[in-house]
């Protein structure tokens, strides 16, 4: 590459003759395989492209040092107008965070929360902005004590004086950490979850339009976890999901996130021309800022896991978890909650030696009974605990907050049956919602 005069990072168009003319091609130049001459670079709408050097002029554009200028050097936390709100950005990584790697080509969690400042100003407009980093991974390698770690900053931001607190984080686990804060920190301020599903180097990218909503949500009067994600494939409004009740739902569209088994708290439409001008709608109750006094319950048992029945699958998976030394068990079974007759007494033996089992549904939507059945009713026999409505991964997260809190059989079975932030309705919700209310 240097021989061409350009080096990974530049920003170069080239012009390729071919037998039909010029071809004009113009992005970021990305890194290529050794044994490969292609010239790879990234296009403005987001995807590579590689071209052969034979036949070609080279303008080099801008080199990679300006195109780095502010991320490498020192920034400063841009400071809002006064009387704002003070608000708290925790960067715990994820695609929010994200920039293009020009070592590798990849998409890596590396920007800081003042990178993140840096590249959306207008947070500066809602807010007096305080930023720090506390992790800076990809949600999948998210684990427990860093829910822990993460619980314990945002509990010291409210009580150094944040009025409200800003999580960003990676899209996967997403529905795992707002579950985990909502039963940890008991908190008189919004604590606002914010992530993006495409990163910023693309122009489809949805993380501007998600931080600011996410900004005036953590202004609002709401004093719960929650999450704040596009409600559209469009830039016309943003979901408030409350943080038991969110899943995500598709790999990669913008609209991934969806309340399931409730209805958004609230909508947040978003104004493109004038930050001013975005607007709340809550469209159900909600705890209102100052309601419950600042509480960090910090404590988790591990040792959980979550199972999912198929048919044929071998009960011999719960004598593992049992001779590990697992506490709880959270089984993702069928429909009303059930799973195949042979593994009934695999629950029983594991009930015997004092593990707490709980029952939810593939289904997603409904809520558990196992009073229809026999091989419900053997379920409870033996001494299931019935998850209600909760999703699979949020139940597995109260249950690992719960034993953290007891080891007591009933007092861990009436735990779970008892909505602590949301996460049981109490009746089925089957619509979903999506574009409109």
């Amino acid at each position: 590459m240097q021989k061409l005069g350009f080096v990974e990072g530049d920003r170069i168009r080239i012009r390729k003759k071919t037998d039909s003319g010029v071809v004009v091609y113009e992005g970021i130049v990305m890194p290529t395989a050794s044994r490969k001459k292609d010239i790879v670079i990234k296009l403005d709408n987001g995807y590579n492209v590689g071209i052969r050097p034979e036949n070609v002029e080279i303008e080099v554009i801008s080199k990679a040092e300006v195109l780095r200028e502010g991320i490498k050097g020192e920034k400063q936390i841009r400071k809002g107008k006064e009387n704002l709100p003070i608000l708290s950005i925790l960067s715990t990584g994820g695609t929010i965070a994200s920039k293009v790697d020009y070592r590798t080509g990849a998409v890596s969690p590396q920007f800081s929360t003042e990178d993140i400042l840096e590249a959306i100003p207008e947070l500066g407009q809602i807010g007096d902005i305080k930023g720090k980093v506390i992790y800076s991974i990809l949600s999948e390698n998210m684990r427990a004590e860093y829910w822990r770690k993460l619980a314990a900053e945002v509990y010291n931001e409210i009580k150094n004086g944040a009025e409200g607190i800003i999580v960003t984080h990676g899209t996967d686990t997403m529905g795992y950490t707002a579950a985990a804060l909502s039963f940890m920190v008991q908190t008189p301020v919004p604590i606002v979850l914010v992530g993006s599903q495409r990163s910023a180097d693309r122009p489809s990218s949805d993380a501007a339009m998600n931080a600011i909503c996410a900004a005036k949500v953590a202004c609002s009067d709401l004093a719960e976890v929650v999450v704040v994600m596009h409600g559209s494939t469009s830039d016309n409004f943003c979901f408030i999901h409350r943080g038991t009740k969110v899943r995500k739902m598709h790999t990669s569209a913008r609209d991934a996130f969806q309340s399931v088994n409730d209805v958004p708290i609230g909508k947040v439409y978003y104004d493109t021309s004038n930050i001013e001008k975005i607007r709340l709608e809550f469209l159900s109750a909600y705890k209102k800022r100052g309601e419950k006094e600042l509480e960090l319950k910090d404590k988790f048992e591990e040792k959980c896991c979550l199972v999912k029945f198929y048919p044929g699958a071998d009960p011999a998976i719960l004598d593992f978890f049992v001779e590990q030394g697992y506490k709880g068990i959270v089984l993702e079974g069928t429909g009303l909650g059930h799973v195949s007759a042979e593994w009934i007494p695999g629950v029983a033996r594991a009930i015997e030696r004092g593990i707490s089992v709980v029952m939810t549904s593939q289904c997603l939507y409904g809520t558990i009974c196992d009073r229809v059945y026999d091989t419900g009713r053997d379920l409870l026999h033996a001494g299931i605990i019935e998850g209600d409505d909760m999703l699979p991964e949020t139940a597995l997260v109260k249950l690992m907050w719960v034993l953290g809190q007891t080891t007591d059989m009933e007092e861990v079975r009436h735990l779970m049956h008892e909505n602590i932030a949301g996460e049981i309705k109490g009746r089925s919700v089957k619509e979903k919602v999506h574009l409109e209310i």
